[in-house]
């Protein structure tokens, strides 16, 4: 039986990989590292016979051991950050059916043009916590490879995962993962990362190449650790390039409202069929760090060690070359979808380009007991300076006359600009005992272009023993200058030149975490004062920068909690948001999602779940969303229905695989016939998709 469903599972794996490589893209959406592991071991083997095993593979002969996913080992930057300590590899099934798309994060609900790939932002209130030079270009992001993103491994043998999630009988939704990892020496690990990202969407033509989605996101990083654990390195090529139509929607605003017209969702025609956003980046990033003095270890000689320093300093370098890039061909713009054009009725060519040069040192300094069984009366103290160094320049597509009479198209460059930021920072800990800590985060950027912007936070830790659970108490200010596309841009449909003071966030917020009882309740306070967004004259189009003059209030209160019984799960996650500036903040106030499903193992060797889950959020009024500059917009006062969002799924795991099989928006047409989170913008029909996740090792 288990021979047969791997056989069912190649073939199902290399029929859509053919369709996933007609179109390029991935989304890359980090997972929590997890301590779960599913991978079945048949054989428990000491390091003496694992050595034994080796040599005889290294001899030709027949190999003993079975390779599962205790030989390796996954760490993230942040988790390097004052200590060294790695986990154990993820390979369970938590929240595997919404892992592929960043859009489908329970607990981070997205709004979107309608599929995986386009243009999308938070569902909730959801504020960015840094400081210094932004573009303000982000409907994007969460498809791109990051470097805080990438995992660093250490793998005792070699560590491969291929996965493919697809929609059956339909290229809708397209997205294939490659990861591959290996150490070329016990303390020397490397690897690369493969994603792509074909979706074509529900509403489109397929035969215009400028509707469908085309990401690629590729990288190559490597650890590095001495033999003495002192000396560590950790650096990543990355390459992303994000293509995302930008077709102003489809011409039909009544898709939902005449049951009995014909219209056919894969040839709707739209507003803007040859028109797409292009955005790219190349980076290189390297972090060297080196530890001096006494070095101590928690669980000395396992595998979940940890390596503390007293002492440490840091290196990092960071070199990034970015283009975002809009493209309209030849068209006229018959339907209005922009406001204004300023060089050319019917061609746009608008680019930005950014490059960004960071270089960081850092130096930290950890005071504790010589006895080390656990972190107790801890003093840490981190001192960084860090100088970013900017360049950007924007250019347009625009018509001149040459020497001989005749008009031509060039790009030209509109504006260019280099500049500097120097930012001080440290952070101070101390940790009474393992059940009490507190932390403090300070960042200033003392010089450049962004001066006077900061953060600073606090942070206080509580815990009371597994039973009772844990509080953490946090606070933050934060002042931050508007980001380029609010204050200083010029495109061929769009031009602003604003001056704006600095955003002023202030927020304080309470968490209780009590994991025997699942329990997870945060409630959190924010004062924005300076609010930036974007807006329009009363059911206009003509989008554009502005700033709130009067504070904003807003309270989010957010309550996760799971209840099992026997082989039944019912895991319930719950936001309520309410500010005094809903017109200008546009969120919904109560957000739930509820997913009920039972665990099962089938002939011993099945893993599995099957279940529903339930999105559901209180309607508020939608906004809208300006092509050409990524932005969504305050525009006409459309409030939307609202209807739960059901999904069918079910998924296993049969030794190395993890597979599911769902059908999302199952409950289509008994409610609603569908549904809108962007004016405009239909979201997705009902359909079945299905994923494979395949593990090798060695």
């Amino acid at each position: 039986m288990r021979k047969k469903a791997k056989y069912i599972l190649l073939l199902l794996m290399c029929l859509g990989v053919q369709s996933a490589f007609a179109q390029y893209g991935q989304i890359n959406h980090a997972k929590p590292l997890s301590t779960r592991d599913t991978a079945r071991t048949e054989k428990k083997v000491t390091d003496d016979e694992l050595l034994d095993s080796l040599r005889k593979k290294e001899d030709n002969k027949r190999d003993s051991v079975v390779f599962s996913a205790k030989f390796i080992r996954v760490t993230m930057e942040r988790f390097l950050s004052d200590s060294t300590q790695t986990f154990a590899l993820d390979t369970g099934l938590y929240n595997f059916e919404n892992n592929y798309s960043p859009l489908l994060d329970p607990k981070h609900p997205r709004i979107s043009l309608g599929y995986d790939g386009v243009s999308q932002r938070s569902l909730l209130f959801e504020p960015d916590q840094t400081i210094g030079f932004s573009t303000g270009l982000h409907a994007l992001d969460v498809y791109a490879l990051k470097p805080q993103d990438i995992k660093y491994y250490n793998a005792r043998v070699a560590f491969s995962n291929l996965s493919l999630f697809n929609a059956f009988g339909s290229s809708a939704e397209q997205v294939f993962k490659i990861i591959h990892t290996q150490n070329i020496k016990p303390n020397w690990n490397v690897g690369f990362n493969l994603n792509f990202n074909g979706s074509r969407g529900f509403y489109s033509t397929s035969n215009v190449l400028q509707q469908n989605v085309s990401d690629v996101n590729a990288a190559l990083f490597t650890w590095y650790q001495s033999k003495s654990k002192r000396y560590n390195l950790l650096a990543n090529v990355i390459y992303n390039n994000l293509k995302a139509p930008e077709t102003g929607s489809i011409l039909n605003d009544s898709v939902y409202t005449k049951p009995n017209s014909l219209f056919f969702k894969n040839s709707a025609n739209v507003r803007l069929p040859y028109s797409y956003e292009n955005w790219g980046d190349k980076s290189l990033y390297i972090k060297q760090f080196y530890y001096l003095g006494r070095i101590d270890s928690l669980s000395k000689g396992k595998a979940n060690a940890k390596i503390l320093p007293t002492q440490r300093v840091a290196y990092t370098l960071f070199a990034q070359s970015s283009k975002y890039n809009y493209l309209q061909t030849n068209q006229p713009d018959t339907y209005n979808v922009f406001p204004d054009y300023y060089y050319s009725s019917n061609r746009s060519r608008d680019s930005l380009v950014v490059t960004h040069i960071q270089n960081e040192f850092s130096y930290s300094f950890y005071l504790r007991s010589k006895s080390v069984k656990f972190v107790k009366n801890e003093v840490k103290l981190d001192l960084g300076l860090v100088h970013d160094l900017y360049n950007y320049a924007q250019y347009v597509s625009d018509t001149t006359l040459n020497q001989y009479g005749y008009q031509y198209l060039h790009q030209n460059k509109v504006q260019n600009n280099t500049f500097q930021d120097i930012t001080l920072k440290a952070k101070l800990g101390y940790r009474f005992s393992d059940r009490i800590g507190l932390d403090a985060d300070f960042r200033q950027i003392a010089q450049g272009r962004d001066f006077g912007d900061y953060y600073y936070g606090a942070r206080l830790t509580l815990a009371g023993g597994n039973k009772a659970g844990k509080i953490i108490l946090e606070a933050y200010s934060q002042n931050s200058t508007p980001p380029l596309i609010y204050t200083n841009w010029i495109s061929n449909h769009y031009i602003f030149h604003n001056s704006f003071d600095k955003q002023k966030t202030t927020s304080a917020s309470f968490n209780y975490i009590n994991n025997p009882l699942q329990l997870d309740i945060k409630a959190e306070y924010f004062l924005i004062t300076g609010y930036l967004y974007f807006t329009a004259q009363p059911g206009g189009i003509d989008a554009h920068p502005a700033q709130l003059s009067n504070d904003i209030n807003l309270l989010k209160v957010s309550i996760g909690k799971n209840l099992t019984y026997h082989n039944l799960h019912f895991d319930n996650y719950i936001v309520y948001q309410k500010t005094d500036y809903q017109s200008v903040l546009r969120t919904p106030e109560l957000y739930t999602y509820s997913n009920l499903y039972v665990s099962k193992t089938f002939f011993d060797v099945l893993k599995s779940n099957f279940g529903v889950s339930v999105r559901y959020n209180t309607p508020y009024v939608a906004p809208s969303y300006a092509v050409g500059i990524g932005q969504f917009y305050n525009g006409p006062d459309i409030t939307f229905s609202s209807y739960p969002v059901a999904s069918v799924y079910f998924k296993a795991t049969l030794q190395r695989t993890n597979l599911f099989l769902m059908y999302d928006y199952a409950n289509q047409g008994l409610q609603s016939r569908g549904y809108y989170t962007v004016n405009r913008y239909p979201q997705q029909d009902h359909l079945l998709k299905f994923g494979v996740s395949w593990t090798f090792y060695n």
